[in-house]
């Protein structure tokens, strides 16, 4: 992220009105394309109702929802480790010159390798549900398909759009393909009905998925070779793998709960149980982070990165102690800083929208039933977007265990949260996700004070590889 990150900050610098809105504008979409794709066409495609029909709209956004939920889930221990091999990649070319130099030549092999390995492990489980279990006609069951893999491939390209630093063509690619994706759904739904709509929505992301991989092509522009090096960093990095499934698992479980148990949920197609309302308020909820992601992006990260930087050089330089306690002040003050950052600009989008949600959702013509699920959801966002910020610092400090432990802790507490605010009734549904939210930020808060506060004891200790070979050495002697 830092990558495009330092790019974007310079839109922030010019100090005026439109370089700030650009420099958002442009992270939001770098960051969470595919996730603004989606959302923005399920809320979007209510509007051509009088052409399509009620039934198969709810059936088009039921099949779109479970693709855009399950494809990410089992994605993602993938696009976990393929972003941990490329980040070797850039580092070995130069952080400075995120493009040229012979390590990423391996990057067009590694995405088509990448993609490859994301489409055969998932093809076994999406073609068991589509083609046997779900009850859908037999056209349908083949453009469902087709749909979800191209919602996972844009899962994968968008780990290596942040190593470009071109996102005027990466934003120009997504709202082309969302515009076509939504006149595609609304010139075929009259004709062609569910298998029509999906048609189209998978058109205009195909549009998006083949121009960005076209692009990345183009940067590099080397031979396919080695598509599947990047396969021994599971064994290396399996806690990344791990951690990325107990995410996603995390971030969906709570919805999957409520499709399965709530007494509310509907049955639109057979064997693909729901809960609209819940959905709907969720994701509107979700839309709340994206500003305080984009400013983690311009301005956060980039200012930590150069911090994070000068930690590490200055060891290699052999500084003296003093420099290497204010290098870690330097890190610590950056970390509170952005964190109170995002917690004010966060606040503000939660406030407003707390107060302003009957007004909102009035507008948008949504049922005021959903009205509380979608307040406990803006506040389980706000921490949220808190949480992941937290992650990410500990993934640079490469705390592995550290974050599967608390990845797996978010799942453990989503689900028993979502089981208990499911017991107490319809006026708490939401609550288990703002609680495991709160309790999953509380705690990796705590850590990461720990962990950075014990960053030099880390560095020169516990994670020296020397000391680390000196032990093994000593106890391979003792068994001798």
């Amino acid at each position: 992220m830092a990558g495009i990150g330092f790019n974007l900050h310079r839109l922030v610098q010019r100090d005026d009105l439109p370089g700030v809105v650009a420099g958002l504008f442009y992270s939001a979409w770098v960051t969470t394309g595919p996730w603004i794709v989606t959302i923005v066409s399920l809320f979007s495609i209510i509007w051509i109702s009088d052409v399509a029909g009620y039934q198969t709209i709810a059936e088009f956004r039921l099949v779109v929802i479970y693709n855009f939920s399950f494809s990410l889930v089992f994605t993602a221990p993938v696009f976990m480790i393929v972003t941990r091999y490329l980040a070797d990649l850039v580092f070995r070319s130069g952080y400075e010159e995120c493009s040229g130099g012979a390590a990423l030549d391996k990057v067009p092999g590694m995405l088509l390798g990448s993609v490859a390995l994301a489409f055969l492990s998932q093809f076994p489980l999406v073609a068991v549900f589509y083609l046997w279990y779900a009850d859908l006609e037999p056209v349908v069951r083949v453009a469902a398909m087709v749909n979800y893999f191209l919602v996972a491939g844009l899962w994968m390209v968008a780990v290596y759009l942040t190593a470009l630093k071109a996102y005027r063509i990466i934003l120009s690619t997504f709202l082309v393909g969302l515009v076509l994706s939504l006149l595609l759904v609304w010139l075929f739904a009259d004709n062609y009905s569910l298998a029509g709509m999906l048609t189209g929505f998978s058109l205009g992301l195909a549009v998006i998925l083949f121009g960005l991989i076209a692009y990345i092509f183009s940067e590099y522009p080397a031979d396919v070779r080695e598509p599947f090096d990047f396969i021994r960093y599971f064994r290396r990095y399996w806690e990344l793998a791990l951690a990325g499934l107990f995410y996603n698992l995390a971030i969906w479980v709570d919805k999957w709960i409520m499709w399965l148990y709530a007494p509310e949920r509907k049955i639109v197609i057979p064997g693909m149980p729901s809960y609209p309302d819940y959905d709907a308020a969720m994701f509107l909820a979700y839309l709340s982070i994206i500003p305080g992601l984009a400013m983690f992006v311009i301005s956060v990260e980039p200012r930590f990165f150069m911090r994070y930087l000068r930690f590490y050089r200055d060891i290699k330089k052999h500084v003296n102690l003093a420099q290497i306690q204010n290098n870690l002040a330097g890190i610590t003050l950056g970390l509170s800083n952005g964190l109170r950052s995002l917690i004010v600009l966060q606040g503000c989008i939660a406030v407003v929208l707390l107060l302003l949600s009957p007004r909102l959702y009035e507008l948008i013509g949504l049922s005021y039933t959903q009205i509380g699920m979608f307040r406990f959801g803006v506040l389980g966002a706000f921490f949220h977007a808190l949480l992941i910020m937290q992650l990410i610092i500990l993934m640079y400090f490469d705390f592995r265990r550290l974050i599967l432990v608390l990845q797996g802790f978010f799942l453990a507490i989503n689900i028993l949260f979502t089981f208990i605010s499911l017991n107490m009734g319809f006026p708490f549904y939401g609550a288990g996700y703002f609680a495991s939210t709160l309790l999953t930020f509380i705690a990796t808060y705590l850590a990461t004070v720990r962990y950075v506060n014990d960053l030099p004891y880390r560095t020169f200790i516990r994670d020296n590889l020397s000391i680390k070979r000196m032990s093994s050495g000593s106890r391979v002697n003792v068994v001798k």
